[in-house]
């Protein structure tokens, strides 16, 4: 008998903040699948991820566990179970193509196929991981753009990361995902199980790499950049300041971050990572069009996400580990026509992985009581559904974010609070009148009791989540 269940089609890009998809409020943006997807789907307008950097968030995502719960702190921790498994064991057919970042690499994670591709620029974690974008390069004799010989570059320290992508255009690594997730779809058959398919880009995060045609529309164009001041600057804690001059001597991902960047090199940057979206645009559109051809989306939800943003020089940073909005609200949007309304958009408070007992439920399966996740199904559905109250993001020491052995962030509708470990200072802004987070008002005597409330709210969090979770170990470690 064949399973009716829906296929879930899961596509996750790497580091692509929310003010990238014209749909959704920026006209400066050339993303037409996307668009579509917002135009007839549901679009999530305030999702926030629960760590700035990618394994935590994704651990986080695949598990429906805060990083505390996880023990998966930063990127290289241990990350080799998911919920992804429980689909497996139901019944689905799990792919992942692309971009998972679990660690290793090749963990299953409950996936019956893997074809993995991980950072464009991999340096620090399995650093000689031969993944399939290498194995396709070294197939064509191709050296694949990198730090080392982005290096020999006369401009290298002026760059920002932004290069062009000067090898064939098929094997940038979001065109190469792209064409490996539409191969797939097009040359396997399709079976009476229903698919989940993850589909993993490595873009846009840095090397902000794209060809030629995507780029030159970018450069013509007038970019938002957000004004950064010394009075911003100066008021920052000490741990981001640190990082900042960390990443001016330390070439992250083949970024030497500027201190002081003039306005052409941060358009420069901002036109080839925003053209670096659209590559994956593109590539988006041509995967739902195989969908479509193989019959797919007869009986299909898409899902649209990314890890994480990027500062990209705003409030004067290198990418992310920061607790600004524009690493931690990340785009969210679900599209399945007939199943889902269209033309949705919904504003409340939403944590990234609560998305996940959502696919759990269109799978028929009942999330685990223990699940820090909260599930979405009744805002997808267009019922009613309770918005969370507060949302939080945390993460751990590593070799960028070096002066802190811990940061939280904890924020409601209106003020967000961010917490480092045994210290007396930290950030807390008042989103309404201040939204994108440029005055601190953490020793101002008129927000002590926004502070003090938010503090408090930590505290219980973090004593309500060791109880909820406390059958959570035993279970999967």
């Amino acid at each position: 008998m064949t399973d009716s269940r829906p296929h879930i089609i899961f596509i996750i890009t790497d580091q692509q903040r929310y003010d990238t998809i014209a749909a959704l409020g920026y006209d400066h943006m050339d993303t037409p699948h996307l668009d579509r997807l917002v135009r007839e789907g549901v679009s999530f307008s305030n999702c926030h991820i629960t760590a700035p950097s990618c394994a935590p968030a994704r651990a986080s995502l695949f598990t429906g566990y805060f990083p505390h719960t996880t023990g998966i702190l930063k990127n290289a921790d241990s990350w080799k179970r998911s919920w992804i498994e429980d689909l497996a064991d139901s019944g689905y057919r799990c792919i992942n193509i692309g971009k998972m970042h679990s660690y290793p690499y090749h963990t299953p994670l409950g996936f019956h196929e893997r074809f993995v591709v991980e950072n464009k620029d991999r340096y620090l974690e399995e650093r000689y991981y031969y993944d399939e974008w290498d194995k396709a390069l070294h197939a064509r004799g191709l050296v694949k753009q990198q730090r080392e010989l982005y290096r020999q570059r006369a401009d290298y320290a002026e760059c920002l990361g932004a290069f062009e992508w000067e090898l064939p255009e098929d094997m940038q690594s979001d065109m190469f995902v792209g064409d490996l997730a539409t191969w797939w779809i097009e040359s396997k058959p399709v079976s009476e199980q229903p698919l989940f398919l993850q589909i993993g880009f490595p873009g846009p995060h840095p090397p902000y790499d794209p060809t030629r045609r995507f780029l030159d529309p970018y450069l013509e164009k007038d970019l938002p950049l957000m004004e950064v001041t010394a009075e911003e600057l100066a008021g920052q804690p000490k741990p981001f300041q640190e990082m900042r001059q960390h990443n001016s001597e330390v070439d992250h991902d083949s970024i030497l971050h500027l201190l002081d960047p003039t306005p052409e090199q941060r358009h420069r940057q901002r036109a080839h990572y925003l053209a670096n979206v659209t590559m994956i645009d593109e590539k988006v559109g041509e995967i739902l069009q195989a969908l479509d051809a193989k019959g797919y989306l007869e009986n299909a939800v898409v899902f649209f996400t990314s890890d994480h943003g990027d500062c990209l020089t705003d409030h004067g940073h290198s990418q992310k580990w920061t607790m600004y909005d524009l690493i931690l609200r990340v785009p969210l949007i679900a599209w399945a026509p007939g199943r889902y309304p269209a033309g949705v958009e919904i504003g409340g408070l939403c944590q990234h992985m609560d998305v996940g007992p959502a696919m759990l439920e269109l799978a028929g399966l009942e999330p685990a009581p223990s699940l820090e996740a909260i599930s979405l199904t009744e805002a997808l559905e267009g019922r009613d559904w309770t918005p969370r109250s507060h949302v939080y993001a945390e993460h751990g020491k590593d070799a960028i974010l070096q002066e802190t052995e811990f940061v939280t962030m904890v924020r409601d509708d209106r003020w967000k609070l961010v917490h480092f470990l045994d210290e007396p200072w930290g950030q807390l802004f008042d989103l309404e009148t201040d939204p994108t987070e440029v005055v601190n008002r953490w020793d101002d005597p008129e927000a002590a009791g926004a502070k003090q409330a938010l503090l408090d709210e930590l505290r219980e969090w973090r004593i309500r989540s060791g109880w909820h979770t406390s059958c959570w170990p035993a279970e999967w470690r």
